[in-house]
């Protein structure tokens, strides 16, 4: 039998304690978790449910795509696999495929490098050079306000990638054990229909290099009027997807290939609408339907927004809405948060990339698993703003060292667990059974990696049976019940 997992979030004043009671006569009760041992989960998640992305916003200057060559970066993703890697966001939309367009320089001597290797070895090639890797660190401050007053733009300019950028991109992936899935361009139009042209660019070159990839069209498609002044309504989005689907089913190596979409926004009403018409039109052609979500905007979201149970429950009524949206037009398709984080505009400074975040973080990992999204792919492993789990310097945040906590210890079968006592939109619980691989606890350890190819130890402190379990206040935890004895995790 497994252990079982519980993730425990504290959003109190005082420090709770489970299975205790409080010595002050002056506090309330202590909080009293109630662990029902079904014989079946609640539900189940994708293997890959932790899952990643690199925004395309990276190729807004190509040259920077020379960052996935980084050792320590590849190492850092690895870490959180298996799962996908999305390349995509708003610039997904704006890129164009040129196979005879020139690398860049920095893009060319990763290049030589790849050509230097026998493709067995392929992750065992040099890093990306680290005068090459420091040069482009030095620029990035500038590039990141390029990028993210790009973004604040109505409407962004098109850029164009060569062979390199989608070497690289694929190459990390590869050397991570992630799976790619890439994003086409959908406002290339020929009238009011999709022009497939340049995705057949791409898919040539990708099918001549024996690339496993998955795809996405466009991204956040209600929103496409206000970025470039085209607006495609659900019924025709839902029939270039139709087409995509044909044409990845007229080359060999993507006839199984795995076709997402569309990656709407949030699910105001504009945006249900157009994601209802799009189910009832290309709905049978995706293998499961993608949104985004973000609670805040970065530019006004406050400390105490990130710690308001008020906040964390607006995910709730969403997700609830966009599962009976699909439930209605397409049963029994999975649904993905295909984008996520905690505040959008490329997340809020000195919030998003602190311990803080980690309250959001871990909250949506544990009611998406319990209210049904399969897959949660977190933007942004690295890149611009401040939602990234791996800044600049190619060191990780705090919400990587909980990311990779959580994708060692939880497994995907979902059980239910009830909390008496306490308010439970402020100490928020959630039980799993513990991943089949690793059943080490993470405690009072400072997470360091040991050089750029070594990740840290996790170290467990078991606690004798019966003893109580001291929560702190706003404090967050992974705790193992050894010898549970539950079937469920049979």
């Amino acid at each position: 039998m497994l252990p079982l997992l519980g993730l425990i979030l504290a959003l109190l004043c005082r420090a709770p304690l489970i299975g205790g009671s409080w010595e002050d006569p002056g506090q309330s009760e202590a909080a009293v978790l109630s662990i029902q041992l079904p014989e079946q989960p609640a539900r189940e998640v994708n293997p890959f449910f932790l899952s990643l992305t690199i925004d395309a916003n990276l190729a807004t200057d190509p040259r920077f795509i020379t960052f996935l060559g980084s050792t320590k970066l590849r190492t850092l993703a690895r870490g959180l696999s298996p799962g996908f890697v999305r390349f995509g966001g708003t610039k997904t939309d704006f890129l164009i495929f040129d196979p005879e367009e020139k690398p860049t320089a920095e893009e060319e001597v990763c290049q030589n490098l790849l050509a230097k290797q026998d493709a067995a070895d392929v992750c065992g090639f040099r890093s990306t050079p680290m005068d090459v890797i420091e040069q482009l660190q030095s620029q990035w401050p500038f590039q990141e306000m390029v990028i993210l007053w790009e973004e604040s733009r109505k409407r962004p300019r098109n850029t164009t990638i060569t062979r390199s950028t989608v070497d690289i991109l694929y190459d990390f992936a590869r050397c991570a054990n992630l799976h790619l899935i890439f994003g086409l361009n959908a406002l290339l139009r020929r009238g009011n229909q999709w022009d497939s042209s340049n995705a057949q660019l791409i898919l040539n070159y990708t099918e001549s290099q024996n690339y496993d990839m998955d795809w996405e069209l466009g991204n956040e498609p209600n929103s496409f009027r206000k970025k470039s002044g085209i607006y495609i309504d659900g019924s025709q989005l839902g029939q270039d997807f139709i087409q995509l689907r044909q044409l990845l089913d007229s080359y060999s190596s993507y006839r199984n290939a795995k076709l997402y979409g569309p990656d709407v926004g949030q699910p105001r009403k504009h945006t249900q609408k157009l994601l209802r018409s799009f189910l009832k039109s290309g709905g049978k052609v995706i293998d499961s339907v993608t949104w985004h979500h973000y609670y805040l905007n970065g530019r006004t979201a406050t400390r105490e927004d990130f710690l308001s149970p008020d906040v964390l429950d607006t995910f709730i009524t969403a997700v609830q809405e966009e599962l009976q949206l699909v439930d209605d037009t397409v049963p029994g398709k999975k649904v993905w948060l295909g984008e996520t984080s905690s505040a959008y505009g490329g997340g809020a400074p000195q919030l998003s990339n602190t311990y803080l975040a980690g309250f959001m973080w871990l909250d949506k990992l544990g009611l998406s698993a319990k209210l049904g999204i399969d897959v949660v792919m977190r933007q942004v492993l690295f890149g611009a703003g401040s939602y990234h789990l791996v800044n600049a310097s190619f060191e990780p945040l705090p919400d990587y060292w909980l990311s990779l906590v959580y994708k060692k210890l939880v497994g995907a079968k979902v059980l239910h667990v009830n909390l008496s006592g306490e308010d439970p939109r402020r100490l928020r619980v959630y039980l799993h059974c513990t991943n089949e691989h690793q059943s080490v606890q993470l405690n009072g350890y400072v997470l360091k990696m040991l050089d750029d190819e070594i990740l840290p130890t996790l170290r467990e402190k078991p606690l004798s049976p019966g003893s109580r379990l001291a929560l702190p206040a706003f404090s967050y935890g992974f705790y193992v019940i050894r010898n549970a004895k539950v079937r469920a995790c049979i």
